[in-house]
């Protein structure tokens, strides 16, 4: 996990740049496709997910390395044949563990987060899960397994493969010629996150399209159905952690209330969004049905709020990269605890930003504790030892948290609208 955790240390700021230059294109042409608490929040979520990930929170029913010593059949000797056969074979089981996340109600909480932002652009790229606890996706590199493909190919293209679909989450980039029946194209995915009828569910190809077009899932971008954004069911919350596991709850409810045994245990595995008849009109749940005529999730914000968005976006970036920094010397006990502190820290903040009335304690709670940490240990993780002071800045940081939640609650506490308070 060290070695993806240095790898995420120069990956994280490559791609949090390339959002800056999209956001400054945007407003160059004067067609800007972000706004603030919706890019804060997407990137709040990609960091969720790099931390977890690099710690390595996930329960592998099977690893690769056991299907490839159990059932490989031949094994590939030519150097770049190895690795072809080796990309190929991941977007193969790439396409179809998409489609089993949006075809299937349990898999389809691990993916929602990815579609949850109302907007499209480059931020949105990095709404990534955490709520994939298990890890079955070597089931799906089963072909790769049979041909004898190296576990270190895979795991070498498996990060690769993964950001190469960053690049087209955007607006700003049309159809592409030729490269529309090769690649995946920004075009093709702009249809990927549409609630439209006429697009739902389609190009579920991560980079190449063929096999969008080989099992009929492939939709051209049409001139007179504009994409709209986001999922049927909206998640009306900036906080990435509750985006995470909103299905899933629902799951959980629709299968203790209704009546129907056979529902309680065929709930998990019908296609998404099929609800026990009994608890879908007892308990209906809010659905966008007109996809051209609906209010986007936006609580008045004032422009101090976002300024500290933005401050606290920036400085859980910061902490984060320390910690994939000084991964090996912190150790796993005390990586757990940062990573507990960072998620805390998104969860508190966002929920500031969509202006709960408990964010306050959330605030408080963590500022003391960190407090409390940088206290008891006369540092923040070993900080001081890079950073002359660095624990009095972080512990500076704490202060301006606590006083944060308590001005944007109280101070600024008439801008909180009834129904955003509860």
């Amino acid at each position: 996990m060290e070695s993806y955790a240095i790898a995420l240390l120069y990956a994280t700021p490559f791609f949090i740049g390339l959002v800056l230059v999209e956001i400054l294109y945007g407003r160059f042409v004067k067609n800007q496709k972000h706004n603030v608490m919706d890019t804060v929040s997407s990137l709040s979520s990609g960091l969720t997910n790099v931390v977890k990930d690099s710690l390595g929170l996930v329960l592998i029913l099977v690893s690769y390395p056991f299907l490839l010593e159990h059932l490989a059949l031949v094994e590939i000797n030519s150097t770049w044949l190895v690795w072809v056969v080796a990309f190929i074979a991941l977007d193969f089981a790439g396409y179809w563990n998409h489609r089993l996340s949006h075809h299937i109600n349990f898999f389809w909480n691990q993916h929602v987060i990815h579609h949850s932002s109302e907007e499209f652009n480059l931020a949105c790229a990095l709404r990534q899960p955490i709520s994939n606890l298990l890890g079955y996706y070597a089931l799906l590199l089963i072909p790769a397994a049979l041909l004898g493909v190296p576990e270190k190919v895979i795991a070498i293209l498996a990060p690769i493969h993964l950001f190469a679909q960053f690049w087209y989450h955007t607006q700003h980039i049309g159809k592409m010629g030729w490269l529309e029946y090769v690649i995946v194209t920004p075009s093709q995915h702009r249809v990927h996150h549409a609630i439209n009828k006429e697009y739902i569910d389609k190009n579920l190809g991560q980079i190449f399209c063929v096999w969008d077009r080989m099992f009929g899932t492939f939709q051209e971008e049409l001139d007179e159905v504009p994409p709209q954004y986001g999922v049927l069911k909206p998640a009306e919350t900036w906080n990435p952690i509750i985006i995470n596991f909103q299905h899933l709850w629902r799951l959980m409810q629709d299968a203790w209330r209704t009546r129907n045994y056979w529902d309680k245990m065929r709930i998990w595995f019908m296609p998404t969004g099929w609800r026990p008849k009994d608890v879908k009109i007892k308990y209906p749940v809010k659905i966008i049905e007109n996809v051209y005529n609906f209010k986007k999730y936006q609580p008045e914000t004032s422009t101090a709020l976002k300024g500290y968005a933005l401050f606290q976006l920036i400085m859980t970036t910061m902490l984060m990269l320390f910690m994939f920094y000084n991964y090996s010397e912190i150790g796993f006990d005390g990586l757990l605890l940062f990573g507990a502190y960072i998620f805390v820290g998104i969860y508190g903040y966002t929920t500031l930003m969509d202006r709960k009335s408990y964010a306050v304690w959330i605030e408080i709670i963590r500022g003391v504790a960190g407090l409390a940490l940088i206290y008891m240990t006369n540092d923040w993780f070993g900080l001081d030892g890079f950073l002359p002071l660095g624990s009095y800045w972080v512990a500076v940081y704490f202060l301006i948290t606590i006083f944060g939640g308590i001005y944007f609650t109280f101070f600024e506490k008439s801008l909180i609208s009834p129904d955003l308070a509860s």
